[in-house]
């Protein structure tokens, strides 16, 4: 449990990716994407869903792995993977 507000770490956890998550948003917004953070499952896999340019774009998959996940992972290695949902 956190020492300030007595949330459990999955809350701690969560809070964390949606920190870096914000990192990286202006990146994508740059070239007229977007990401937004939807669910931290409980194996510790990040949905994640893409929105505008990124959304379709072919290079998406090479964005989410080689950089959000590689991010997440480098920052919080409780991560497992990183997953786009609709």
């Amino acid at each position: 449990m956190c020492e300030n507000c007595g949330c459990s770490s999955e809350k701690t956890l969560k809070n964390q990716i949606a920190e870096v998550i914000q990192t990286i948003r202006p990146m994508l917004q740059n070239d007229g994407g977007d990401i937004e953070l939807v669910e931290v499952t409980e194996d510790n896999t990040v949905k994640v869903r893409l929105q505008g340019a990124c959304k379709g774009c072919p290079g998406a998959a090479m964005t989410l792995k080689m950089g959000v996940e590689r991010l997440l992972k480098e920052r919080i290695p409780e991560v497992k993977e990183v997953v786009a949902v609709d």
